[in-house]
């Protein structure tokens, strides 16, 4: 179980890295299109500060978020892209002191639950690591839609290592996601970390493996690569196969990029699945 002291932290580095990236830009750009179509910069930040918002409202209890979640089940194909389409209307410097408030807001809520607690979320109620989680994958994953967009290569940190645990213990979700029946035996998935460590996950022993780079891997999971265009690889048929449907979020089977950048599918308001654990399927579609 992840440490939520730690995790919140990391979540804290993260969007900090990713404020440091659009804080720099002229206003005008904020309506770059980014590779999620019909999504501008403005869009993938005003997705954030919403759902962090959303994040903040799960941490007043389940009564308080039903508001929430009642919209959600009303209109599951269009309130995520509602409440971007929202944010993204504010004047850019506006949607950036929002968005800054937004991610203090969070962790100062999550920081203050009593241990234990589950928070309400778009499927089963989450632990504060959970969520905390959640929250850094999806700064990440728009982080790198902003990235693209602006043509920035970000250098990969230890903070992946989140990532890439939650796209390894989703593996049978995404056959789940998609009726099919998991393989009955589990994989052995070994990636190299940024600092050339190797972050392991699985049996040792087992016969079918994934291996590559962890940047390259938490693309895949998160559907901002298209397989042909990064370095992970398979041995055997079932973890061969698993590489072409593997996701990380919750919610619906998503379509990924298209080789050279554009997502087929726009996505939700995100999440980690957490098999066996939390499944924590979300309604509407969480590949954005």
């Amino acid at each position: 179980m992840a440490d939520p002291a730690e995790v919140l932290g990391d979540l804290r580095a993260e969007g900090e890295a990713l404020d440091d990236l659009v804080a720099r830009i002229a206003p005008e750009r904020w309506a770059t299109p980014t590779p999620a179509p019909g999504w501008t910069i403005a869009h993938q930040i005003a997705h954030l500060a919403w759902t962090d918002d959303c994040a903040v409202r799960s941490t007043e209890g389940a009564e308080a978020f039903q508001p929430l979640l009642d919209k959600g089940l009303a209109a599951p194909d269009s309130f995520v892209d509602e409440g971007a389409a929202l944010g993204a209307a504010l004047p850019p410097p506006e949607l950036l002191a929002r968005w800054r408030a937004g991610r203090e807001r969070v962790g100062r809520a999550l920081a203050g639950q009593p241990e234990g607690v589950r928070l309400p979320w778009y499927g089963p109620p989450m632990s504060v690591a959970s969520m905390a989680t959640g929250r850094l994958m999806e700064t990440w994953a728009h982080g790198q839609d902003v990235a693209d967009a602006l043509g920035v290569t970000r250098e990969p940190t230890a903070r992946l290592r989140h990532v890439a645990r939650i796209g390894a213990r989703a593996r049978n979700y995404a056959y789940a996601v998609r009726g099919l029946t998991p393989p009955a035996e589990e994989f052995r998935v070994e990636l190299t970390a940024p600092d050339g460590d190797v972050w392991s996950y699985g049996p040792p022993g087992a016969v079918q493996r994934v291996t590559g780079p962890a940047l390259d891997f938490c693309l895949l999971v998160t559907q901002r690569a298209h397989r042909s265009e990064v370095a992970v690889t398979a041995e055997g048929p079932d973890a061969e196969h698993w590489l072409d449907i593997a996701q990380a979020f919750a919610g619906p089977a998503g379509a990924g990029r298209e080789p050279g950048g554009s997502r087929r599918e726009p996505g939700g308001p995100g999440g980690p699945v957490q098999p066996p654990v939390e499944p924590g399927r979300e309604p509407g579609r969480s590949d954005r």
